[in-house]
């Protein structure tokens, strides 16, 4: 098939090539982050290739005119280096979205000062160096994510995203190498099924691409919510319930002053803290009012270190709170 063109995109068969442009950019995180010590904590990064040293980020970018990539990489200053590859009219929109999926866009210069409020959580943030929180490029391939990884493993669920974002997502050149980007809203809302992914999921995922056609699943738009009504308005897409509508506004949204309502924050927070026995929702909130407003961020930092220095509870967590249908 002779190469096209359709709405700025290069087509060859099936497959969407950008031919769009770069712009380089700084930023100049506002509190402490490591983006070396970052990446061993969150997420399997992409890499150019022989650069171990910056990570690349690619997605499709919110607004929903296209997708790009990022290339990241951090000085000794602190200072953050990027390069956005993509369309020229949505570059602003990629620079933002790209510096959001790190929580750089959040001024984090009193998050030391919750550890040393909390002895419990200082001890962590020295650990690991005031971890911040990796997001879902957004809250729709956050929501897209959790409905396609439902009761699969985590590696079954990868296999399928990659496998979708290299069949049906735009692909990003950068420095001549090929980066793939989950497939945008629109083209999940005519995709009439898939392998691995079952005719119920499919219907699912319609209802996530509508409602970020919609405008809610945007990033913004979800933070300027009340969190009760932004998890009110979530779980009427199908297929999210409680659990799911935490994660979005959590791992997607990027909401920095929450309590995660599930089974494995009191565990965390009973270990920490030494607690005699498991705490219940009031305890856990009473205790979290020292994190405050960084509460979500100190629950990640327990949740990071229960599964690399503690463990996992023994007990079967299948039955966790909330647990989608």
């Amino acid at each position: 098939m002779q190469p096209g063109c359709q709405d700025g995109l290069i087509v060859h068969g099936a497959r969407r090539y950008h031919s769009g442009v770069t712009s380089a950019f700084d930023h100049l995180p506002l509190g402490p982050f490591d983006l070396a010590f970052q990446v061993q904590y969150f997420g399997e990064w992409l890499h150019e290739k022989d650069d171990m040293d910056s990570i690349v980020l690619v997605f499709p970018v919110e607004g929903w005119k296209g997708s790009a990539a990022v290339s990241l990489r951090q000085d000794a200053s602190g200072r953050i280096h990027g390069v956005a590859h993509g369309p020229a009219e949505i570059l602003a929109e990629t620079r933002e979205q790209a510096v959001a999926c790190l929580s750089l866009d959040i001024d984090a210069r009193a998050w030391p000062g919750i550890g040393k409020k909390d002895p419990a959580t200082g001890a962590l943030q020295e650990t690991y160096h005031c971890l911040r929180p990796v997001l879902f490029h957004s809250p729709y391939e956050a929501a897209a994510g959790f409905i396609i990884g439902h009761r699969i493993t985590i590696r079954q669920k990868r296999a399928i995203v990659t496998r979708m974002s290299e069949e049906l997502g735009e692909m990003i050149p950068v420095n001549g190498q090929a980066f793939h980007a989950f497939p945008g809203p629109r083209v999940l809302l005519e995709l009439s099924g898939y392998p691995g992914i079952s005719p119920e999921k499919i219907q699912r995922l319609h209802g996530v691409a509508q409602a970020a056609l919609d405008g809610w699943l945007d990033r913004a738009k979800l933070r300027s919510l009340d969190l009760e009504e932004a998890r009110t308005r979530l779980q009427t897409i199908r297929g999210v319930g409680p659990f799911f509508a935490d994660g979005i506004l959590h791992r997607g949204a990027g909401v920095v002053d929450d309590v995660p309502n599930d089974d494995l924050t009191p565990y965390a927070v009973q270990k920490a803290y030494k607690l005699a026995a498991l705490p219940d929702r009031q305890k856990v909130l009473e205790i979290s009012q020292c994190w405050h407003p960084f509460r979500t961020w100190t629950a990640v930092l327990l949740h990071v270190w229960l599964r690399r220095e503690v463990g996992l509870p023994s007990r079967d967590r299948s039955a966790r709170k909330g647990k989608e249908a």
